[in-house]
This record gives C-alpha cells, sequence and structure tokens, in this order.
C-alpha cells in the first residue's frame, strides 16, 4: 500500500512521458525466466549479458561470486544494471553456486544449464511450457561448474555445424535469451511480473530519476505520519 502512496507521490518529479516509459518497459518484463552468472571474470562479458536481458525483458540476474568478483564494466552495460534486479551471492568462505541454486529451486525455478555439448538438449526443443526456470551461464574458460552439473534439471546447448565447439559467453546468452523471450511471450500467458514485483520495481526506478530524493521522501513521509495523527 505505501508503496503506492509513494509512486503517486514521486510521480510529479518525474516527467508524464518517462513515467510512461517506465510502465511500458515494466509490462514487457518478466521473471518467469532469470539469469544466473556463475564466475565470470571479464566484466566485459557479464556486463554484455546484462545488456541483453535488458533489452530481451529479463528482469532478475544472480551474480556467484566463489573466485572472481563481478564489476558493471559501465561501457559495455550501458547503465543496463541500473533497471534490472541483481542479486549477489558473494559470502567468502562458502559456496555461493549451491546456496544461489537451491534459493531458486525453493522459488519453484527449474535449473539450466547452458553448456557447449552436442549431447545436451537444443534450446529449441527446450519446452517453456514446465515452469518458471533459471539460464546458468558459466565461467568463460571453464564453463558450469560441477555443482551446478549436479544440481542442473536441464542442459541446453546451441546447435552448430561449424569447427568450432562454443561461442563467447556473451553472443550464447544474447542468442538464448532472444529464443526464450519470444516463446515466452508467445506461450506463457502469467509471465508477466506480479503487482507487488511490478510496484516495488516502478517506484525503485522513479527514485534513481529524481534528485535528492532521500530528503523529499523523508519529509513527505513525516508530514504524512502527522496527517494520521
Amino acid at each position: 500500500m505505501m508503496e503506492k502512496v509513494l509512486i503517486e507521490f514521486l510521480s510529479q518529479f518525474v516527467t508524464s512521458s518517462r513515467l510512461e516509459l517506465f510502465k511500458s518497459v515494466l509490462e514487457e518484463r518478466t521473471d518467469y525466466i532469470t539469469v544466473v552468472l556463475e564466475d565470470i571474470f571479464h566484466p566485459h562479458n557479464a556486463s554484455a549479458v546484462l545488456r541483453s536481458c535488458d533489452c530481451f525483458g529479463v528482469q532478475d540476474v544472480h551474480i556467484l561470486e566463489n573466485r572472481h568478483t563481478y564489476n558493471v564494466n559501465p561501457d559495455v552495460a550501458l547503465g543496463a544494471s541500473k533497471w534490472l534486479t541483481l542479486h549477489r551471492y558473494h559470502e567468502v568462505g562458502k559456496n555461493n553456486t549451491t546456496r544461489a541454486l537451491l534459493d531458486l529451486k525453493n522459488q519453484g525455478y527449474r535449473i539450466v544449464a547452458t553448456v557447449p555439448d552436442r549431447k545436451a538438449e537444443s534450446l529449441h526443443s527446450f519446452d517453456v511450457h514446465n515452469g518458471p526456470f533459471s539460464l546458468v551461464f558459466g565461467g568463460e574458460k571453464t564453463g558450469v561448474s560441477g555443482e551446478v552439473r549436479k544440481m542442473a534439471d536441464h542442459f541446453v546447448t546451441i546447435p552448430m555445424v561449424g569447427f568450432t565447439e562454443s561461442l563467447n559467453i556473451s553472443v550464447a546468452a544474447a542468442i538464448m535469451l532472444q529464443h526464450f523471450t519470444e516463446q515466452i511471450r508467445k506461450n506463457i500467458v502469467n509471465r508477466k511480473l506480479s503487482e507487488d514485483k511490478y510496484n516495488r520495481i516502478l517506484l525503485d526506478w522513479i527514485r534513481k530519476s529524481v534528485k535528492r530524493v532521500d530528503i523529499i521522501e523523508k519529509d513527505f513521509l513525516t508530514r504524512l505520519s502527522r496527517d494520521v495523527e
């Protein structure tokens, strides 16, 4: 309820065109598919994946940092991370992969490991109807970890016919996200964000667009509490 009140109040500090843009983009956002990045070494690659997530309407990205720390490359992400919901797992000395995948499974997501293996299921035959899924991409050199392979419900690959057996992670992610988000929009009715999540994200985006929003919001809430009293 308070989120709606704040959205209504803070909306006066952004242009109507910007507010309508936020709403139109959010209407196309989905959390039916989510992306997991495990120990991506090059910031360029991870940032490019974030950019693809934003372009294709995938809201949630889970960043697992067991060996490598992720830093956004602003020249590549082009601000995409600002509009995404990033979940970072970087507890030192812990198996962040296990914790993240268990969290996702508990939320009802299937774990889909992306692998350069011709024996894996083609992305074209993967059935999006069987429930939400998390698309897991591994590090540049080693791919997804053994832990991901043990916990995965599915293995998918991009069919290739050349001498090269794998694509750069950012290219592979873009191809898969374009394909899967198109399939989801065509076939999944309940693909959109819940009303609560929609409002949380809209409020966050509005806050990011208003200068000195902390002061403005604090003053408004103070006046609101006085009126209630």
